[in-house]
């Protein structure tokens, strides 16, 4: 569902169907501010990246950017030179349309890996593009850049820095290979708040370690992964940088946007019925806590335990066991919300079991489990493994 007021002064967007997804898809959408805007960008941390990945960091590089020119159905990764050129190529046919400077258009792909971009199509869409840009069409975004997602994943956050009112939207994609740093995502962050470019480069890489760089679907991670934040300081207020007053406020605003589009991207992982938060608490260190965390959520055992809507706790004390952090089972305990199933490692019996059932049968619940061997802890955020998953998966080409 697309935010009844998804728009924010000074940027448009819009959307076409350009015959790279068939005649019936939006498959190309733009982004454009009326001035060039502050920049910031996070990218997939694995060595096989896709062009648009490597041009964006590139030109990203000067803190600038005034358009982001995106693509479904194809990634454009793994296409050697010519996928290069074909990045660069797009973005000069985007830049050309608009009449800005090729070097402040980002461009994002995604789709299927190995195929080369249909430039035909970029030419036939790109001037109907153009003219469809509006305030009003920045959700067509959404839905164009959707490929096994079922819903568009939109966000709206508003708020007062310096007496001056500021907006934040935020729309995102992914629904499979799912597990960052960062995943088959891409994520663009615009905002009317005047920002320092260091300081927005700063806070976006705080969130997304806190948000999506904390969610998985399938424990695969993407060769396309983008997470771009725009600042065009039409809200006219007070520069925020590293000693601003409105910082703190801008990051919590920032942190939660981020984490409502992380959460929105799981519950739509590919063929997912919950959505589940695994907690670890009592660990040494923040980083173990993670890493035991990490492990149970990407558990497939788990994860069809989590869709059979079995409370079968043994696999969740097994995946835990191959974690590689240390800790003793005679101190662990288990609990799905509030029902403790385990305690000092053994379970308590069957009609705790039951009650346990139950709260699988939730379509959001979490998993807390606790060492007591310290004072840190982490979350991730995770889905359940379906059937559905198997058969999006398994033709996902065809």
């Amino acid at each position: 569902m697309i935010q009844q007021d998804f728009t924010v002064q000074g940027f448009v967007g819009g959307a076409v169907k350009s015959g790279i997804r068939g005649k019936d898809r939006l498959d190309l959408a733009l982004i454009v501010s009326d001035r060039p805007a502050t920049a910031a960008g996070v990218f997939t941390t694995s060595q096989v990246k896709a062009a648009p990945v490597v041009l964006g960091h590139e030109r990203l590089k000067k803190g600038k950017a005034q358009a982001i020119l995106v693509n479904s159905g194809i990634a454009n990764a793994c296409t050697g030179a010519e996928g290069m050129r074909n990045a660069r190529l797009t973005s000069a046919m985007a830049a050309d349309a608009l009449g800005i400077a090729e070097e402040l258009v980002q461009v994002s792909s995604t789709g299927v890996i190995g195929m080369q971009l249909e430039i035909e199509c970029f030419r036939f869409g790109m001037p109907k593009l153009a003219a469809r840009l509006s305030p009003d069409a920045l959700g067509e975004v959404a839905l164009a850049m959707m490929t096994t997602d079922t819903v568009p994943k939109t966000a709206v956050r508003e708020f007062v820095v310096g007496g001056r009112p500021v907006k934040l939207i935020g729309m995102a994609k992914g629904a499979g290979m799912i597990m960052p740093n960062m995943a088959t995502m891409l994520c663009y962050l615009l905002t009317d708040a005047a920002v320092e470019q260091g300081t927005l480069h700063a806070m976006l890489k705080a969130s997304v370690a806190q948000s999506f760089n904390i969610i998985t679907v399938d424990g695969d991670t993407s060769t396309n992964d983008t997470v771009l934040l725009l600042a065009n300081g039409k809200a006219g207020n007070p520069l925020i940088d590293a000693a601003s007053p409105g910082l703190a406020l801008f990051q919590q605003q920032l942190d939660e946007i981020c984490r409502d589009l992380a959460r929105q991207i799981v519950q739509d992982g590919e063929g997912a019925t919950k959505l589940v938060t695994v907690r670890v608490e009592g660990a040494k260190t923040k980083a173990e806590a993670e890493q035991a965390a990490r492990t149970i959520a990407n558990s497939n055992l788990v994860k069809t335990a989590f869709f059979g809507e079995d409370a079968n706790w043994g696999r969740i004390i097994a995946a835990l066991g191959r974690s590689g952090v240390k800790f003793a089972a005679e101190k662990v305990s288990i609990a799905f919300d509030d029902v403790v199933m385990v305690e000092n490692g053994v379970g308590r019996g069957r009609e705790v079991e039951a009650a346990a059932t139950k709260v699988l049968k939730q379509k959001e619940f979490a998993v807390i489990v606790a060492l007591h061997d310290g004072a840190a802890c982490a979350e991730i955020f995770t889905c359940d493994f379906s059937v559905e998953y198997v058969t999006i998966n398994a033709d996902y080409r065809t």
